[in-house]
């Protein structure tokens, strides 16, 4: 893949109707890896006013479409196991990475993480497996898909 696919792929989530809600915000897509940022604001929160798990898995779930599709295959999960560690503080900055870990024909595993970027601090693990098409996403490029 080249750069020109990757700045599709970001614009098209940077599109996202569910993304937008979220302020979700695409940082870096490689080949098998992405990163992308969201900000813990109240209306993110949850009935005890800290940020909710759906949010994170959100977050997460966009990581991960992200990178199991920079291949410029079509790919979509399968499965997605999170583990929450810890709950990130009040109206910060917290970022979801994706990296493949292991890629065949029809299947790709992926880990993930997220983190407050300033502190380090560890929110979220997940692991995820994509099932991939073998439908063509380099339509992408051109805006056809």
């Amino acid at each position: 893949m080249n750069e020109t696919f990757f700045q599709s792929l970001t614009r098209r989530s940077k599109e996202e109707p569910f993304g937008r809600i979220l302020g979700l915000e695409v940082v870096e897509v490689g080949l098998g890896f992405s990163r992308i940022r969201m900000h813990t604001s109240s209306r993110l929160y949850n009935i005890f006013g800290s940020v909710h798990g759906g949010a994170i898995f959100a977050l997460v779930d966009e990581a991960f479409q992200l990178a199991c599709n920079s291949h410029g295959i079509m790919a979509v999960a399968l499965n997605v196991s999170i583990t929450y560690v810890s709950a990130p503080a009040p109206d910060v900055l917290i970022e979801a990475s994706a990296e493949e870990i292991y890629r065949t024909k029809r299947t790709a595993s992926y880990v993930c993480r997220v983190i407050e970027p300033h502190t380090g601090k560890l929110i979220a693990t997940a692991q995820a497996l994509a099932y991939r098409t073998q439908k063509s996403l380099l339509s992408l490029e051109s805006g056809d898909a």
